[in-house]
């Protein structure tokens, strides 16, 4: 899910829970990952459709609050 969908779904009253945890791939980085209430899930993607991952916790969370995440678990 690309960042301006992820305000598009609170805009339509979708909940969902975030998840950040790390990334399988390089295990210095970490990753956002959504569940929504029907069910389905989706990763944080790029402009590219690519997995945005983070180096940094801090810059993530930064991201988070960006989009109007109030609450994220982290999983480590």
């Amino acid at each position: 899910m690309k960042r301006q969908d992820v305000g598009t779904l609170q805009a339509e009253g979708k909940t969902f829970v975030t998840h950040v945890i790390r990334n399988p791939a390089r295990s210095g980085e970490w990753i956002v990952f959504f569940q929504l209430s029907t069910g389905r899930s989706f990763f944080l993607i790029d402009e590219h459709d690519e997995v945005e991952s983070f180096r940094q916790l801090d810059r993530l969370i930064e991201v988070l609050q960006r989009l109007g995440i109030k609450l994220a678990e982290i999983h480590f």
